[in-house]
């Protein structure tokens, strides 16, 4: 149990120093990197691109009936319009290729012939260009597989959306009439705002800031050396990562070892609580489907009001670039398993509950979410991830457990990936 506000521990001046300084030396690194996010390219463009591929690929095997929603309008009108709209630099070979068969210009380099032998879209393009009938030029079983691709990549998201609308209704439903489950009490390590300061703004921020470029880069260079593309990248990202979150971890490994035993919880400071599984599946599945809807919402109303903001994840466009399979494991395990167990021990496992019980649960949840989402440097998904940050912690608090945060932050994390595989 936390302990009263009588019994809390309080702070040396020089730590209460240091707080301030790790505050404003992390309120500097996030406004600069938020502020060169935005120079950074949007995976949209990409992510459109691929989806208009996928469409022209697949409609020759897609029901008429099905067309409206999976195909939409003309994908090779639409293709060509991605293509010719995107900056001449941010098309690699292939799409050049690409544009050149669509716009009519079938000239392709020799040294860019052996592209031509495993790419079903470019063989077919060709074969049109040279005179070949739709049905000749058409590969039906590379055609039917892209069916498929296109209609898990168009009905996941909306099913999910759906169920989740459904999910938020029925909540609101018993939240209104009084017949929704009371919360267990909001249980946390007993640390002061400040240990919070200097774990996060401190350790998650200014240590890992330079710490990244210092030791990560050199550390990088040598174990990637000999590695190609995308191989080299993906090694890198783990790494990076690793770099970035061990001083967070040994600060909050620190500050709980100094916390007196006689107070420990039976459950734990971070009450992971790992059993039932089963419970922490169905809370973390529940979670992530009630989430999705709102996430998805504030992602379309922020491109309505404000348009593509740039600045996406370049995990993002790693993942959509490869075709390796270690590098996508590599790129899987950061995205699934890494960054889940870091940054719900961080925000979920200690500072929520810290928050809430000092600021007040609803403080607590907004506040925690949004240095969540400014965690990532990135103005065009600071909305949406503090949104989805909201409904981490909203699971953290009804549910009195972390498992279950780390479970639905992974399978937030799986989903978007194989969405992105699949186009």
């Amino acid at each position: 149990m936390v302990p009263p506000s009588s019994s809390r521990p309080t702070n040396p001046a020089w730590k209460t120093s240091l707080a301030v300084l790790s505050l404003l030396l992390a309120a500097a690194i996030w406004l600069v990197g938020l502020v060169d996010s935005l120079t950074r390219p949007s995976v949209a463009p990409s992510l459109q691109v691929q989806q208009q591929e996928l469409s022209l690929l697949a409609q020759p095997s897609v029901p008429e009936t099905l067309q409206p929603l999976l195909v939409g309008g003309d994908p090779r009108d639409v293709l060509l319009q991605a293509l010719q709209e995107s900056p001449g630099d941010r098309l690699n070979q292939r799409q050049r290729m690409l544009l050149s068969l669509l716009a009519s210009e079938p000239v392709v380099s020799p040294d860019l012939e052996p592209m031509l032998e495993d790419d079903a879209l470019l063989v077919r393009l060709r074969c049109e260009a040279a005179g070949g009938t739709a049905t000749v030029c058409n590969d039906a079983s590379e055609s039917q597989a892209a069916a498929l691709r296109l209609g898990l990549s168009v009905s996941l998201p909306l099913l999910s959306v759906i169920a989740g609308a459904v999910l938020l209704l029925r909540q609101g439903w018993l939240r209104v009439f009084g017949r929704q489950s009371p919360w267990p009490p909001v249980r946390g390590p007993a640390l002061t705002l400040v240990d919070m300061v200097l774990l996060v703004a401190g350790g998650f921020v200014v240590i890992s800031a330079v710490g990244v470029p210092v030791v990560a880069g050199p550390l990088v260079r040598s174990l990637t050396s000999g590695l190609a593309s995308p191989r080299r990248e993906a090694l890198g990202v783990v790494i990076q990562y690793g770099v970035m979150a061990l001083p967070s971890v040994l600060i909050l490994r620190r500050q709980i070892r100094a916390l007196p035993v006689d107070q420990l919880p039976v459950d734990g400071w971070l009450q992971w609580k790992f059993k039932p599984a089963l419970s922490a599946m169905g809370s973390a599945v529940t979670g992530w489907l009630m989430v999705t809807p709102v996430v998805m919402l504030t992602g379309w109303l922020l491109v309505k009001l404000v348009g593509d903001p740039g600045g996406s994840n370049p995990l993002l466009e790693l993942v959509l670039g490869s075709r390796d399979p270690l590098a996508l494991v590599l790129l899987a395990f950061t995205a699934v398993v890494l960054a889940p167990l870091f940054e719900e021990l961080i925000f979920r496992g200690a500072l929520l509950p810290v928050l809430a019980e000092r600021l007040g649960a609803i403080t607590g949840v907004v506040l925690s979410a949004l240095l969540f989402g400014l965690a990532h440097i990135s103005i065009g998904e600071l909305a949406p991830l503090t949104v989805l940050g909201i409904g981490l912690a909203m699971v953290r608090l009804s549910s009195g457990r972390l498992f279950p945060c780390v479970l639905m932050h992974a399978l937030w994390n799986a989903i978007t990936f194989v969405n992105l595989l699949l186009l």
